[in-house]
């Protein structure tokens, strides 16, 4: 088995331990903003030594030092300024609130936090603070805990990245000037927060199933680490039917990976995947999941992703593509559509519709999505039009969609997907 190179080593480490770090800091140093300005910074040097100098043999000690100097020389620095303005003003210096932690350490050469297990968990329901609106939280929680980059937090809102780099700035403010504590929030705070974390959780792992951009198909770095810290929260909440769902998910999800690629990283549609490479133990897992928490007390509600973990778990269990209970799926799109006003979940709706309904009842569903501003521009409207108006028999049509998808999207197996779809039809007699 081959190593991934040097470059790719070190981006993984980065994401790995970046939100490990940072939660050691905040935990320490109690100012958010600060100590997420000193771990992006110590993440900066490291992507540009390590690569050149070799990975440190604890590269996770390494970043929380480096973070903690910059930290430490960022409030010496704060220090400086005030006093240097209160000499200009002819004033006493105004305080400034240091750490307790920072004054320790300023004599010599800070000590090293041991890095706490929990700290990940902990600053993933500290970023989903009330304080924050839904938005602004789960930007902030992408960024800390996730570490997907501006761009990649951007797309997934569809707003411009300047403006998401805002969002995130104000959201760190809020944090700071709501004075909480970096500890885990008790039962009643837990509460308020919970539907923001899993959301957050779905987008870091939707991101990393099928990455927005680049030359891959998938990150499997966030996906796995979204899976990892929605089991953390299941161990946590373990009676929640929502927290269960969305790990259930995920499982089901992401045991379909291995088949979504050819050998040169090519996508491969799920009608046409070799399901004997479906893990068959994360299936059963799912399944297992799902299964307990539909089973919970009569009048328990049944949310968004308990349905969307049903829907995978129907073709999960399909042997062949042929066994897809495509009547089962589109009732559970209809249930979903009742709780989510997602217009992915409508494209999805609209798909299952086609395959029990045929074509044309599901272009139809589609038309209404044409007004829908959260899908102008974005390329899977086109490409799920062109996908049934190839079923249809409506060729020509449907070879320009899939050239208008892929001129659209930044993902290049999507891109080339696309585009492969269209040169066949196109070529077809």
């Amino acid at each position: 088995m081959t190593s991934a190179p040097p470059d790719l080593r070190v981006e993984g480490l980065l994401r790995e331990f970046a939100p490990q770090v940072l939660g050691a800091m905040v935990r320490r140093f109690r100012d958010f903003a600060a100590c997420e300005d000193a771990v992006q910074e110590a993440l900066a040097a490291a992507a540009a030594q390590w690569p050149r100098d070799g990975i440190p043999a604890q590269p996770r000690g390494w970043l929380l030092q480096v973070a903690q100097r910059r930290m430490i020389d960022h409030v010496r620095s704060e220090i400086a300024r005030r006093g240097r303005e209160a000499a200009v003003a002819g004033e006493t210096p105004v305080a400034v609130e240091t750490p307790v932690a920072v004054v320790s350490a300023l004599p010599g050469e800070p000590e090293i936090d041991p890095i706490d297990p929990d700290d990940t968990l902990v600053l993933l329901f500290m970023c989903c603070h009330p304080a924050l609106s839904p938005a602004s939280a789960i930007a902030l929680t992408l960024r800390a805990v996730g570490g997907l980059t501006m761009a990649e937090i951007a797309k997934a809102f569809l707003v411009p990245a300047s403006t998401m780099a805002q969002r995130i700035s104000r959201a760190k403010q809020s944090i700071k000037a709501s004075g909480v504590r970096f500890q885990m929030p008790d039962a009643r705070e837990r509460a308020l927060r919970l539907s923001s974390v899993l959301h957050v959780l779905y987008l870091v792992f939707n991101e990393g199933y099928t990455t927005s951009a680049g030359p891959g198909l998938h990150r499997t770095d966030l996906s796995n680490e979204a899976i990892r810290l929605t089991r953390a929260v299941h161990r946590l909440l373990p009676g929640d039917g929502e927290v269960a769902g969305l790990l259930a998910l995920m499982l089901l999800t992401d045991a379909r990976r291995a088949a979504r690629t050819g050998p040169g990283g090519e996508l491969i549609p799920l009608d046409e995947q070799d399901r004997k490479r479906w893990d068959a133990q994360a299936i059963a897992e799912g399944v297992g999941l799902l299964s307990a928490a539909l089973r919970r007390p009569q009048g328990a509600p049944v949310g968004e992703y308990q349905l969307q973990a049903a829907i995978a778990a129907v073709h999960g269990e399909a042997a062949r593509v042929e066994d897809t209970d495509w009547p089962q799926i589109l009732a559970l799109y209809g249930g979903l559509l009742r709780l989510s006003d997602n217009p992915m979940v409508a494209l999805n709706h609209a798909i299952a519709t086609a395959m029990v309904h045929g074509p044309q009842a599901g272009l139809e569903l589609l038309t209404p999505l044409d007004d829908d501003e959260r899908l102008r521009g974005h390329h899977r409207l086109d490409a799920v039009r062109a996908h049934l108006l190839e079923r249809a028999g409506n060729r020509q049509a449907a070879v320009a969609l899939y050239r208008a998808a892929a001129e659209k999207t930044t993902s290049v197996p999507e891109r080339n997907y696309l585009e492969m779809r269209a040169a066949r039809l196109n070529a077809a007699p």
